[in-house]
């Protein structure tokens, strides 16, 4: 178990509760230079009996706050204000989050800004497992309940086009974020539940080292390729 999941290391931020939304929105933006914005976030709904009113013992749920009844990733995504305001400003950083202080960090990726390399949780776990193995450099790698990311450097789309485009093949498992997408970032509480730090970056002000999407790629195909029974480490 130690293996697939990793070593779970002490938090990047300690302060508590709402503070702590708003100090890592504000160290991510200020010390790192990466672009944030807060995501839509969820609400609590009770599951109402046949007479419209909460059941007693019944234990609500989380919905996503957008509009979208059917929302596929609840609380996990920008709304309002949208991706494109993404901001380094401590200012309005510090006034998203003052107002709305429960809302989860959004890191929107590409440009000068990291971008990612993710795929589903139990798949997520075997491929760390599998790449510490190997001796590959990771750089820090974002969690949730269902899925986990691995930060990497900044690309461009024809860069990535090129990458996927020069390989056989790819796990189908994965997804890529690259400019105009977004992760989400610890300690945000969303829909699926907690995001925590797989990998931390380093405690302090210097920008996180991040691997080249390249390197990640090519490691996770080498990794989804050589199960003992010839199936697919990454399959989900």
């Amino acid at each position: 178990m130690r293996e697939i999941l990793g070593r779970r290391r002490k938090p990047l931020f300690r302060r508590g509760g709402r503070s702590a939304l708003l100090g890592a929105a504000l160290h991510c933006a200020t010390e790192w230079q990466w672009p944030v914005l807060p995501g839509v976030g969820v609400r609590s709904a009770g599951r109402q009996s046949a007479g419209g009113r909460l059941g007693l013992g019944e234990r609500g749920t989380r919905e996503c706050s957008c509009p979208d009844p059917d929302c596929v990733v609840p609380g996990a995504h920008p709304f309002d204000p949208g991706l494109l305001a993404a901001t380094t400003d401590a200012r309005m950083v510090r006034w998203w989050w003052t107002n709305r202080p429960d809302a989860p960090i959004v890191l929107a990726t590409g440009g000068s800004a990291p971008c990612a390399v993710s795929l589903p949780a139990v798949a997520g776990a075997r491929a760390l497992a599998a790449l510490d193995h190997f001796g590959v450099r990771l750089g820090p790698v974002v969690a949730t309940p269902t899925r986990w990311s691995l930060l990497v450097s900044p690309y461009d789309l024809p860069e990535l086009g090129e990458l996927l485009h020069s390989r056989d093949w790819v796990p189908s498992s994965l997804r890529f974020h690259g400019e105009g997408g977004y992760v989400v970032l610890p300690p945000s509480q969303i829909g699926a539940g907690a995001v925590h730090w797989e990998r931390p970056p380093a405690a302090g002000p210097a920008a996180p080292w991040l691997p080249k999407v390249a390197t990640i790629v090519d490691a996770l195909v080498t990794a989804s390729t050589s199960a003992p029974d010839g199936g697919s480490r990454l399959a989900y």
